[in-house]
């Protein structure tokens, strides 16, 4: 979008990123908002929706000039509703401005005629001079009586002072009626603080209906999440629950001490979304060694207790809040309605440890930073096992003082961590390091089938291979997996799959060949098309079976 001329009040489109544009209102933001640095934006708040942000000004389109033309591009249910919330407040607006002007009519023609009749008559206009000038001097006095005692009357103060007195709003606010037709300030936060979890209701605006979710995560986010709920059963064994006021769910090591003295944990309270096969882990090191966590889960249907919680109720309430989720789609719907975005406030900081694309990642870090928040991309090299024995490798890049300030909990959670620098990096490294992995793994089972069907020992080849160079954990648990049958996943196939395909991805970006990689995603492909998704990436070894 071309750079315009716009002031603040201006009705825009507002483009983020990829996303396309939405209708919006340039408005002063929050004292505790600080302005981006480097190039001019605009604090815009969003019709049809509670959210809002800097938008760069080369990203601004008035929105007369360009309604139709958005229009025509954009087709959606809830992009249909917030240009009908703009078309209401526009209504709105126009009438106010005709009653104004009706009334200033009626006022000067009111003031007109009473002037016409008190005017007085040229024969009588001396005499009744004359006569009141003796009335009013014998009258001033008491006047200023009357004015100084405070009795009384609406006249004995100037306009200007009566107008301030009946509107104690403050100056460069909009009165409350236009606040409300345009973008309310989200109370789902504000909930949270207040009380438990009935709070967090969405607040519909002029022309959006109750049971809809906010349109505009929809537009930012291109995605919606399924309903919140929290899953203990895996971990609770370990922990105890402490239900809280504010209606989340803080779990705290069974000692509350630190397993391990070397490590003094942050006293800053942490949050924790995702407890699939890594999170669950993850979150039991870090309350190991002495943090206190409060989590959700996405996943609603999971074996134990189920609590209804929301990411924005988790990262309200926490300083640091990491999320470690299947997929850039996931990735992208925990920001959503009742989401992450929600929660995110000027200093809170979110810490973004799934396997994704840098593009994905690229995005996060926009809408999180836009809002005011400081972002990390944190994606973990390792499995379930490692996991749960705080022996992962973490890829870190982004703000390098949400790194540090994640100190303690790394060594929690980890063996060792690597500071990658800027935003993205963390993404394609851990892309490159599962791309070899999963290029190895289907190497593993290649060999193992062509020794079978060569009629040599499985076993002895894994014993040949343990005694040389390509000697590892993972080469001998792998291997012991295909020779027992056992394929109870300590990393999902599907995942692999999925990590494998956005490196050839990656790889097609800079037209760089990755001709093993995709062979190897072939061979995945067809174990998926087995029913392998869901067991452990080893289980690619039936593709080669069948």
């Amino acid at each position: 979008m071309a750079a315009v001329s716009l002031r603040l009040g201006d009705l825009v489109w507002g483009k983020l990123g990829r996303y396309p544009p939405w209708p919006g209102k340039i408005v002063n933001p929050p004292k505790d908002l600080k302005k981006p640095r480097g190039k001019k934006c605009f604090f815009v708040k969003f019709f049809g929706t509670e959210d809002h942000a800097w938008i760069k000004v080369e990203q601004l389109k008035p929105y007369h000039a360009h309604k139709e033309e958005m229009i025509k591009i954009n087709k959606g249910k809830r992009f249909q509703q917030a240009v009908d919330a703009v078309e209401e407040f526009l209504r709105r607006a126009k009438g106010k401005d005709q009653t104004s002007s009706h009334n200033s009519a009626d006022d000067k023609n009111r003031r007109n005629s009473s002037e016409e009749r008190s005017r007085p008559n040229s024969g009588d206009e001396k005499r009744k001079l004359s006569l009141s000038e003796g009335k009013v001097k014998k009258n001033m006095g008491e006047g200023k009586k009357r004015v100084s005692s405070g009795s009384s009357e609406r006249g004995s103060k100037s306009p200007l002072k009566r107008a301030q007195e009946q509107s104690p709003r403050k100056r460069g606010r909009p009165p409350k009626d236009e606040k409300d037709l345009t973008i309310p300030e989200s109370s789902t936060v504000k909930g949270v603080m207040a009380g438990p979890m009935a709070a967090f209701k969405w607040q519909p605006t002029v022309s959006e209906p109750v049971k809809d979710a906010d349109p505009h995560f929809h537009h930012f986010l291109l995605s919606q999440t399924e309903k919140p709920a929290v899953c203990y059963q895996a971990i609770t064994k370990k922990l105890k629950i402490c239900e809280e006021e504010t209606g989340s769910t803080s779990i705290q090591a069974a000692d509350s001490t630190a397993v391990n003295g070397s490590i003094t944990p942050t006293d800053k309270k942490i949050g924790f979304l995702g407890l699939g096969l890594m999170g669950s882990g993850i979150v039991s090191n870090l309350l190991k060694m002495g943090h206190t966590v409060t989590v959700w889960n996405r996943t609603a249907e999971k074996e134990g207790a189920r609590l209804g919680r929301t990411p924005a109720e988790v990262v309200s309430t926490c300083d640091i809040t990491f999320a470690c989720v299947s997929d850039p789609k996931a990735a992208k719907d925990v920001l959503g309605p009742s989401g992450v975005l929600q929660g995110i406030r000027p200093g809170k900081c979110y810490v973004d440890m799934s396997t994704v694309d840098a593009d994905t990642v690229t995005e996060l870090a926009q809408v999180i930073v836009s809002r005011g928040g400081r972002f990390l991309e944190a994606p973990v090299s390792g499995n379930q096992q490692l996991s749960n024995d705080g022996m992962l490798v973490i890829l870190a890049a982004g703000d390098r003082g949400l790194y540090e300030d994640c100190s303690s909990c790394f060594q929690a959670m980890g063996k060792t961590s690597f500071f990658l620098g800027e935003v993205g990096n963390a993404a394609k490294m851990m892309l490159i390091v599962n791309m070899v992995q999963g290029s190895f793994m289907a190497t593993i089972a290649e060999g193992l089938t062509l020794a079978q069907v060569t009629g040599q020992s499985q076993q002895t080849l894994l014993d040949i291979l343990n005694q040389g160079q390509l000697a590892s954990i993972f080469l001998d648990q792998k291997c012991q997996n295909i020779l027992q049958g056992n394929f109870k996943p300590d990393f999902y196939l599907k995942y692999i799959q999925k990590d494998l395909r956005l490196a050839i991805a990656l790889g097609d970006a800079v037209n760089h060949p990755t001709p093993m990689a995709a062979a190897a995603n072939e061979v995945y492909k067809r174990a998926k098309a087995l029913d392998q998704s869901d067991n452990d990436m080893s289980a690619v070894y039936r593709a080669y079976i069948h």
